[in-house]
């Protein structure tokens, strides 16, 4: 029996100089040139250790949507320091969305963990389980799309920042720029549209439903009706209460006056409790 020629390494569509290895290389090489280009083109957070920002691609994004439609813009914001804010406020903003803000370095890994076992048992992606700082970066920059390659620069972006600036400068911009109802853009602008009173004014009840607001603030707002915005906001007053940050007292006024508020128990079942996150 004549014996089997042994076949050539170079017979492979994957061997060294054939056709298919070289596009692959190719193709690995732009990603790299892509991935270096986008990295060295994304902004500096530096410029904001002192600047506030005029504008944000959320705003930006917000009066783009308004003009589609037809409509005017609306834009309703003014500027704080962090102090000129309730201290129940922050605290309720901080319990709500990062409670680990001031110990992380701009990415909760447990959270992140968190999310995807809850992704996991529900069969889709519920909380976001983006840090202020995170939450930050795509505000200011990016825009409202869940793409991978968003994602990515998100996390540059979030590393800049927490590089660039302190903690109590992130969560300065983060609550003078985040949205709290249609054009409505910071703290300030947020109490004094749903309650009537500056941002120094804010009650802890007052504090827990601005706080409640933030995953999709256009959806529920107080005159909303919705029962996930009472919810959150009573689930905002006990963490509060279980870390002492208010007392027993304190709570317990803050769950009645949410209650006064917004309504005991609005209307709707569990399946009307919208969890989508618009930011």
């Amino acid at each position: 029996m004549t014996p089997l020629a042994p076949v050539s390494r170079s017979a492979s569509p994957w061997g060294r100089g054939s056709p298919r290895r070289k596009v692959l290389l190719a193709l690995a090489a732009l990603f790299v040139v892509f991935a270096v280009y986008e990295y060295v083109t994304l902004p500096d957070a530096a410029r904001f250790e002192k600047e506030n920002p005029k504008t944000t691609a959320l705003i930006d994004k917000r009066a783009e949507e308004a003009r589609e439609a037809g409509k005017k813009a609306r834009r309703r914001q003014q500027w704080v320091p962090l102090t000129a804010v309730s201290k129940h406020a922050v605290a309720a903003v901080l319990i709500s969305e990062d409670a680990g803000f001031y110990v992380h370095e701009g990415v909760d890994t447990s959270e992140v963990r968190k999310a995807l076992e809850e992704a996991w048992e529900k069969g889709h992606l519920g909380r976001g389980a983006s840090t202020i700082t995170q939450q930050l970066a795509k505000n200011l920059w990016l825009s409202t799309d869940r793409s991978l390659l968003r994602k990515a620069k998100e996390l540059v972006l979030t590393r800049r920042l927490e590089d660039a600036l302190t903690k109590k400068r992130i969560l300065t911009l983060y609550l003078n720029v985040a949205e709290w109802g249609q054009g409505v853009y910071g703290i300030e602008a947020g109490a004094r549209e749903h309650f009537g009173v500056s941002a120094s004014q804010l009650t802890v009840a007052q504090g827990a439903i601005l706080a409640a607001m933030l995953p999709a603030p256009r959806k529920r707002s107080p005159s909303s009706g919705s029962r996930a915005l009472w919810k959150r906001a009573h689930w905002i007053v006990d963490q509060l209460a279980s870390v002492n940050r208010i007392s027993a007292a304190q709570a317990d006024e803050a769950r009645s006056d949410i209650d006064r508020l917004l309504g005991r128990k609005p209307a709707g079942t569990d399946a009307d409790d919208d969890d989508t996150d618009e930011r």
